[in-house]
């Protein structure tokens, strides 16, 4: 493996800043499902609300495939202008009592795993860091007039124990840089929590903010800092009022979301906390979890009729590119 302190750069002034040291981190990585678009809204929340100074800046030319996922750029009339290219960035931030934290963001690298969550692990030891917080979301068969579920994993008993699932699964999933990078956090010692907001599955390709709202809310506590959230819950109102006059207007989807909650109830009784999970307590398989959507939909085309209202609506657009920047990927719907 290449040197992993090569593949970011970080100034002097910055190490020797003495007010730098010992902050917890949070991180999210665009590119691995992102159902919801919980890690786009929660990096779009936190960098357009709170102050915040750029630490670190990776390479993403030796990490990004471009061709996979190819950068944005704007053509005006007779030339080009606006290149977006990828970024992978370590910032620090202030919430809003003035308390600061770190925050790791950007797109999922492509190439160099190893190397690049080496390269992150000495920016940890480098800036001190006492706790890694980091999330993702999956789409689940859940209705959206139930509170969304959580899982929880990690290194920090008491963080999982106090906020997480009760559940214990074991099975084998497709990796994200988020998963790997928590994998050798643990290996050398560092603390380290993961958490996975479960999206309803008819509302994953949409913005919907109640979801980054609850991923706030458990990387907020877990770091012991106030996150915002104000905007979203205005615009999670707003899309569960668009939500509500769709149901209403439809028997259709009255059905789709009657029989998530009979499901969802069947299986709230306290004892675990994840749809994942079967009766059994294994993990169920992307077949299982598949068969059991297509089960719950009483009328498949509600489903796809109530995701469309909302991709359409102002809150929820989706961007041209079809969300592919988030899901092209293909990972694994049923992994945590």
């Amino acid at each position: 493996m290449l040197e992993p302190q090569s593949l970011y750069n970080v100034s002097n002034s910055i190490r020797d800043d003495p007010s730098l040291q010992g902050l917890p981190l949070i991180a999210g990585f665009t590119g691995f499902v992102d159902a919801g678009q919980v890690v786009a809204q929660v990096r779009d929340e936190l960098l357009g609300s709170l102050d915040h100074e750029v630490l670190a800046v990776f390479d993403t030319d030796q990490l990004i495939d471009y061709r996979s996922r190819r950068p944005r750029i704007t053509f005006e009339q007779d030339h080009l202008r606006d290149y977006q290219p990828p970024a992978l960035e370590l910032r620090v931030l202030q919430d809003g009592l003035g308390e600061k934290f770190l925050f790791l963001s950007g797109m999922e690298p492509d190439l160099q795993w190893e190397r690049f969550c080496a390269a992150v692990a000495q920016l940890i030891s480098l800036f001190k860091v006492p706790l890694v917080s980091w999330v993702h979301s999956l789409p689940m068969p859940v209705p959206h007039t139930r509170p969304l579920g959580v899982t929880v994993h990690g290194n920090r008993g008491d963080l999982i124990e106090g906020m997480g699932s009760t559940w214990r699964p074991t099975a084998e999933l497709q990796s994200s840089i988020g998963h790997l990078l928590e994998l050798r956090l643990a290996q050398s010692g560092h603390d380290v929590v993961g958490y996975v907001v479960h999206v309803p599955h008819y509302l994953a390709e949409a913005e919907y903010p109640p979801a980054a709202v609850t991923a706030l809310e458990y990387l907020g506590a877990s770091i012991g800092r106030v996150l915002p959230t104000d905007r979203l819950r205005q615009a999670g109102r707003d899309v569960e009022r668009q939500i509500a006059r769709q149901v209403d207007n439809s028997a259709e989807v009255q059905g789709v979301v009657s029989s998530l909650e009979k499901r969802y109830d069947e299986h709230s009784d306290g004892s675990r906390r994840s749809l994942l999970v079967k009766q059994n307590m294994e993990l169920a398989d992307a077949e299982e979890l598949g068969s059991a959507v297509e089960a719950f939909l009483a009328g498949p085309r509600a489903a796809d009729e109530l995701a469309a209202t909302l991709n359409d609506s102002g809150d929820g657009e989706s961007d041209a590119s079809g969300a592919t920047d988030d899901t092209e990927d293909g990972g694994d719907r049923t992994g945590h």
